[in-house]
């Protein structure tokens, strides 16, 4: 009998069209780096266009980065099926249409088809949406994703730790997903209140 303990902490990234491309490619690059992480890439055809234009990289370089990948319309694929045995899912980032076929269980494709399964098996699914201003079909379907079990994530910068650079802010809104995981990182400053001299009268 195989040794289950051993098995990977396996994760699937899908990143799609929306701006913020830089979120899922970090994601990898961070994930890929923590030793017991096996993690699974989905791009759609959007993502590469996105991705190219927001980090001048094509496809090759960003599956480069994932320990596995699948293809948009391989529905076949060892994630399309509750069996295969994963920690969660990450949409980084979630584009609208993407957010859309997650609410009302279309499965039309490789991302959709695995973040329905990441809602029946009770898995961690998690939605890093990109849109401003929501309308409200956006916020509709943002509910029901809540509804069902997901989390939705919009990527929105912290400023209380006075990042340096957009690569700062980036890896902190990262970090946050990973422990959203369950994953331990020490991939970025955590919060340990404010001192006297910061604005707090002392004790």
């Amino acid at each position: 009998m195989p040794d289950v303990t051993q098995r990977p902490r396996r994760i699937v990234i899908a990143i799609t069209g929306a701006t913020g491309a830089v979120y899922g490619l970090r994601l990898l690059q961070l994930l890929g780096a923590l030793p017991g992480v096996e993690t699974h890439l989905v791009l759609s055809d959007a993502a590469v266009l996105t991705l190219h234009q927001e980090t001048g990289m094509g496809r090759k370089d960003v599956e480069a980065q994932a320990h596995v990948v699948h293809k948009l319309r391989d529905i076949g694929a060892a994630i399309a099926s509750g069996s295969f045995q994963s920690e969660g899912m990450v949409i980084a980032p979630c584009s609208m249409k993407t957010l859309a076929a997650v609410a009302h269980g279309l499965s039309d494709n490789l991302i959709t088809r695995a973040a329905d399964v990441a809602l029946k098996e009770r898995r961690r699914l998690i939605l890093m949406v990109r849109e401003t201003p929501f309308n409200l079909a956006h916020l509709r379907n943002m509910t029901a994703v809540t509804e069902m079990g997901g989390i939705i994530f919009p990527p929105l910068p912290s400023f209380y730790n006075l990042p340096n650079s957009i690569a700062e802010m980036v890896d902190h809104t990262v970090a946050r997903v990973i422990d959203l995981l369950g994953i331990e990182h020490s991939l970025a400053p955590r919060w340990h209140g404010l001192k006297a001299g910061d604005g707090m009268p002392a004790a």
